[in-house]
């Protein structure tokens, strides 16, 4: 019996060992000297991998571009162009090509594209007779080089400065990768910095210095940089996070680390590392992070222990999840460790010993007539309110605070993180048809400030499904979009015009489209979200004509609409 056993457990080493060497190789086979740099510039980094972003990780670097935009940007390697996105948010213009090698590489925030690429995307933009499109190139309709200049720099995508945003991806998998893996290398010399430390009660019987609540904890600095924390007394399942950034070489900005380790009396008991994200996990951002302490006072505390619905992937495997179980009389040195890709760190150093002190501070339980389960569909009405949430919408189980006075809903608190969105519906039986057809659902936020929510009209009922909770009411708007010439006048002529602009604005629930033509041909005028201009470049389209008329018709989200139709002269 004690040699099956024996030969047993060897098989078992054995085959650790090889899976625990595979592991290794897989994570050391990303080629180091396939990539170019994307600039023809020094590279800083504004951004960097799996920087924690409000609901989402970075899912690449944003590379500076000294604060100016038209830079040439060019092909990582060489391959050919399998995808071209235009739209006035997220990555704004965004180029990907796909390389031989099982990798796609991303350009995004682009001014304009290559001239074949531009002329390419501006066929398919005259076809669709829309600014925003989306298309896939086969391998041989747009090849590249390495090196090859497909794009200018820019800005685009909603309100951001100049940059260009970089990713590498795994093209079978679509997952993104910290390019620092493929061998670009980024000056940095220093030390990620620790700025604040949070403790963390994990159940009912639990406490840290006799509190039961998430409690800032104090340190000081050592000599060498590194922190130590004041004693804390403990006892029962507790966890520790960290407020941290990271600095590069020649920028301010302050970066996201590239992993974060918790050691126990030396022992690793827990690690995130950042290196492969899918898109799929990227909610998991807000149970990586104290989600209601940084709604609260915008503090982004990265926590060293993994929630029960946490999914997140860049974790290695650790003891219990991170969490410490603290006994009496027993002492315990805890550390954490910041560290970039570079290998700079800086520790902090948290000394526990374990105490049976009676819980002094609780947080309060509020109970409500709205229980959630998490785990199945809940849906709940109101004085001609309904909200329904699908199951796994919330991370835990609550008592949800749902409350209509008059013309308010009140759906819970923003501090509250939630998965999937969930509807929210009203009952407008009551107005006329004229009234609802200006109506629209609208969110409220803290400042009080209202914002068009995507709203569905069916009937006698209105309903949108929304990832916002707090504050929300029926709002109407009977002002028709408001539409101006920017740089001319009506029956100016601008033969030395390069552009034509016009600015278009509106101020309840927003613009929803526009169409713009000359002569009656329709126009590309692309949308700056951020100036509020629709801009036509006249090199697009050659008109014959000397008098033009322009029209320009703007619709916004309950349908007002507005017109504007001018006249200018130009020669040829």
């Amino acid at each position: 019996m004690f040699v099956k056993k024996l030969i047993v457990l060897l098989i078992l080493c054995s085959n650790f060992l090889v899976f625990g060497q595979a592991s290794i190789t897989m994570q050391n086979t990303y080629p180091t000297d396939y990539f170019g740099s994307p600039l023809d510039i020094p590279l800083v980094l504004a951004g960097t991998f799996a920087e924690l972003r409000p609901n989402h990780f970075h899912a690449g670097l944003d590379i500076k571009t000294e604060q100016r935009e038209g830079l040439n940007v060019c092909a990582s390697a060489g391959g050919y162009v399998s995808r071209i996105k235009i739209s006035h948010w997220g990555y704004g213009k965004v180029i990907y090509i796909t390389h031989p090698n099982g990798y796609t590489t991303v350009y995004g925030h682009l001014q304009k594209f290559s001239d074949r690429i531009e002329a390419y995307i501006k066929k398919q933009q005259y076809k669709n007779e829309s600014f925003e499109v989306q298309v896939y190139p086969s391998a041989s309709e747009l090849p590249v080089k390495k090196g090859e200049i497909i794009a200018l720099s820019g800005s685009t995508g909603g309100f951001i400065g100049p940059h260009l945003h970089f990713e590498i991806r795994d093209t079978s998998t679509e997952k993104t990768i910290n390019p620092f893996h493929f061998g670009i290398v980024i000056k940095d010399s220093k030390r990620p910095t620790i700025t604040g430390l949070v403790g963390y009660s994990l159940d009912s019987d639990a406490q840290i210095n006799q509190v039961n609540i998430p409690l800032q904890l104090s340190f000081k600095k050592l000599g060498n940089g590194d922190l130590l924390a004041d004693k804390i007394n403990a006892s029962g399942k507790i966890g520790f996070g960290i407020n941290a950034y990271d600095q590069l070489d020649n920028a301010s900005n302050q970066n996201g680390l590239y992993s974060l380790e918790l050691l126990v009396n030396g022992e690793k008991f827990h690690e995130f590392r950042a290196s492969v994200l899918p898109f799929t996990e990227d909610k998991y951002i807000n149970l990586l992070v104290d989600y209601e302490r940084f709604e609260k006072n915008g503090q982004r505390i990265q926590k060293c222990f993994i929630e029960p619905s946490n999914k997140l992937s860049m974790y290695s495997p650790s003891v219990n999840k991170g969490y410490l179980t603290i006994e009496d009389k027993k002492s315990y040195n805890v550390e954490i460790i910041a560290k970039d890709f570079s290998g700079n760190t800086q520790k902090i150093t948290i000394p526990v010993t374990g105490k049976n002190d009676p819980v002094l501070v609780r947080k309060a339980l509020v109970e409500t007539p709205y229980k959630i389960n998490f785990t199945q569909f809940n849906q709940f009405s109101k004085d001609g309110i309904t909200v329904a949430f699908p199951k796994n919408t919330f991370y835990e189980d609550l008592w949800l605070d749902f409350e209509v006075k008059d013309s308010l809903v009140k759906v819970h608190y923003p501090n509250v993180p939630i998965h999937y969105n969930y509807t929210i519906t009203f009952d407008v039986s009551k107005y006329t048809d004229a009234e609802k057809k200006q109506m629209y659902i609208a969110t409220i936020n803290k400042n009080g400030r209202a914002s068009y929510e995507s709203t569905v009209k069916k009937d006698s009922i209105f309903y949108a499904s929304t990832k916002k909770l707090g504050k929300f009411t029926l709002l109407s708007d009977k002002d028709a979009p408001n539409i101006q010439l920017y740089n001319f006048k009506n029956d100016q002529w601008i033969t030395n015009h390069e552009t034509l602009k016009v600015k278009i604005f509106d101020y309840k629930s927003g613009i929803n489209t526009y169409r713009s033509e000359i002569n009656g041909q329709w126009i590309l005028m692309e949308y700056d979200v951020e100036t509020n201009l629709l801009t036509y470049d006249f090199n697009d389209k050659i008109f014959t004509d000397t008098k033009h008329e322009l029209k320009v018709t703007v619709t916004d989200n309950v349908g007002n609409t507005n017109t504007l139709n001018a006249t200018f002269f130009r020669k040829i």
